[in-house]
């Protein structure tokens, strides 16, 4: 056999989007390349590694086993980049964190100083659902979780970042009691706190409709398909050039934290420790420099 790591990487990709299309995006290469790559792969194995039933990839057991081997043989090759730059004096190796939806319109701020002052660290990111997120977590896949939420039966600890103000959204400057409401998908923090300020505070029946991202709900708000209560953190632009506005309503806004939060007793690695040592020290530079549009509405 003479496979390449470049083969085993496209291959692991592809594992894990299911998809030769998704596996071309990520990688930056054309679909056919990655195709060719795959079937050059393949063509080094008796036992079929894939197979295409109408149109959709499907990894067999044989693939699955080789895709486990082909991420263990990546992690010890980047470790000897890692190592490497270790020797040189330089902070190496893998920050992972994973972060509920909105959490992308606040994790960036609190990386940019420490990513710019670490080359050797790789951030792995990923932005998901609080279910995929609290799941990632527990099976301690990720160094720490951006929750505004602290996860119930889960025992962490955590290091608050700023506040999640949720206000009442509309595309209009004045209320209109007979818009839809518009929700987040079931499993979601804002979800959750919407269902409670309207199990508490409006016992009339409306229309609902039901959305799976913040982004989704936000492009349904501006068309005037109905208002929502939404994070203030994501809306900014939109405020700005009037096309959503703040209505009044009682007891709005709802405020939790956004939080890191890690595993209690977790063993951090060197990266992870120096990310929080670094977020304790910076947290208030970065909030007076970067959210001070933010700390003005109450």
């Amino acid at each position: 056999m003479n496979y390449t790591i470049h083969q085993l990487q496209i291959f692991l990709k592809v594992v894990q989007k299911e998809s030769i299309t998704k596996a071309s995006e990520e990688l930056f290469m054309t679909q056919p390349a990655v195709s060719i790559q795959l079937k050059n792969f393949q063509d080094q194995f008796d036992i079929s590694l894939y197979e295409i039933i109408g149109k959709k990839l499907h990894i067999t057991d044989f693939g699955k086993e080789i895709a486990i081997i082909a991420e263990r043989v990546i992690e010890e090759l980047n470790n000897i980049n890692y190592k490497t730059e270790a020797y040189r004096g330089m902070l190496t190796g893998k920050l992972k964190i994973s972060s509920a939806s909105t959490g992308k319109y606040v994790i960036p701020f609190f990386l940019e100083e420490f990513l710019s002052n670490n080359a050797g660290i790789d951030l792995v990111l990923d932005v998901t659902n609080k279910t995929k997120v609290v799941q990632s977590l527990k099976n301690n896949e990720i160094d720490f979780a951006l929750v505004s939420v602290v996860p119930d039966l889960l025992d962490v600890e955590e290091e608050l970042l700023i506040d999640n103000k949720l206000y009442l959204i509309s595309s209009e400057p004045q209320p209109d009691e007979n818009m839809p409401l518009i929700y987040r998908e079931e499993g979601s923090a804002t979800r959750s706190a919407m269902e409670h300020y309207y199990g508490t505070h409006n016992s009339k029946v409306r229309k609902r409709l039901e959305l799976t991202s913040n982004e989704a709900v936000k492009q349904a708000v501006i068309a005037g398909l109905g208002n929502s209560i939404m994070p203030l953190i994501g809306i900014k632009n939109e405020l700005l050039e009037k096309q959503l506005y703040i209505l009044p309503a009682e007891d709005l806004p709802v405020t939790t934290k956004w939080r890191l939060i890690w595993l209690k007793g977790k063993r951090m690695s060197p990266v992870a420790k120096a990310y929080l040592d670094f977020i304790r020290l910076k947290k208030q530079e970065i909030l007076e420099e970067k959210f001070q549009w933010y700390q003005e509405y109450k």
